[in-house]
């Protein structure tokens, strides 16, 4: 490892990642899972696209920040996965300060929009089962616009401030990282220099991208189900649910995740579980979405089969 002292205070000029595993023998079967997952993720989200892109049926509010988020879910798996893939052949575990930052950067950038995304549907679902009559003047094609445009500024600012804080850190001794991505909480435990300034950013910055989200979440969906509850026949409470149901479990995912990952900052002994719950964020969650916005939608379903087949609906 390069130890001179550069001009920003780093005396560290690469950390070394040490992945998912350290025995040698099981880093085949890890790069056939996760190459596996990452084809299957990319492969599910980018049909959950072409299909939202292709078919008249998906020309709708919740489709358009359905297909927005399956965006977001390729370029989140992409942000971590292909260089630990790279890293597992290359058998080469180092990875540059500068690029380790650049990592952290984009993910935060990334996960930032999916907070906003994901309250940018809850509210399209508020609009279209509490205000039906006003849903297509409410949520038109400018607000729709709008309503991303916001996530990507409010999230770059948000990961802009995290990355600019942590290069001012100073990183002189240990420069191991017991995981498979660079990330706040463990770059963290590696500075020799004073973290509470950047941990209270995380924390007062994840109040506003994770906490005023969720309550706007939990908000809409209360008067949601109170709405639904009104309607008089079953099948019409059934159809309104199901449309809110898919959501509502990404929702759980994407924050429950995120929050046992970010709240427990400074606990070396978790780095293992840490792992765990990296794979959660980084793999399974964008892997099971396509999944789950599909299994009970019978128009994504067959959206889906005209855009894999080449058939088109002649109807």
């Amino acid at each position: 490892m390069e130890s001179k002292f550069e001009s920003n205070g780093t005396a560290v000029t690469e950390f070394i990642l040490l992945g998912l595993v350290e025995t040698a023998g099981l880093k085949p079967a890890i790069f056939v899972i996760f190459l596996f997952a990452y084809l299957l993720t990319v492969g599910g989200n980018l049909s959950i696209l072409a299909a939202v892109l292709v078919e008249p049926k998906l020309h709708t509010p919740m489709y358009f920040f359905l297909g927005n988020l399956s965006l977001l879910d390729v370029g989140c798996i992409s942000v971590t996965v292909p260089s630990m893939l790279g890293r597992l052949l290359s058998h080469k575990r180092t990875v540059p300060y500068g690029a380790c930052l650049t990592q952290l950067f984009f993910f935060h950038q990334l996960a930032g929009v999916d907070c906003f995304l994901l309250t940018a549907m809850a509210y399209d679902r508020f609009l279209a089962i509490c205000r039906p009559l006003t849903y297509s003047t409410r949520m038109n094609h400018t607000v729709q616009r709008i309503l991303v445009a916001t996530s990507w500024a409010c999230a770059f600012s948000n990961a802009l401030t995290h990355t600019v804080a942590i290069s001012t850190l100073q990183f002189c001794g240990p420069n191991v990282i017991n995981h498979f991505y660079c990330d706040l909480p463990q770059l963290f435990q590696l500075s020799c220099s004073s973290t509470q300034l950047n941990e209270l950013l995380l924390f007062g910055l994840g109040v506003l991208m994770a906490g005023a989200p969720v309550i706007l979440i939990v908000t809409s969906y209360i008067h949601v189900a109170a709405a639904v509850l009104r309607i008089q026949s079953s099948e019409g409470r059934k159809k309104a649910f199901s449309t809110c149901s898919s959501h509502l479990t990404v929702v759980g995912i994407f924050y429950g995740t995120g929050v046992f990952n970010y709240m427990r900052l400074g606990s070396v002994e978790a780095s293992d579980k840490d792992k765990g719950i990296g794979i959660l964020n980084t793999v399974i969650s964008p892997m099971l979405n396509p999944l789950i916005y599909s299994l009970r939608n019978p128009d994504v379903q067959g959206a889906l089969r005209r855009v894999l087949t080449g058939k088109r609906d002649m109807a």
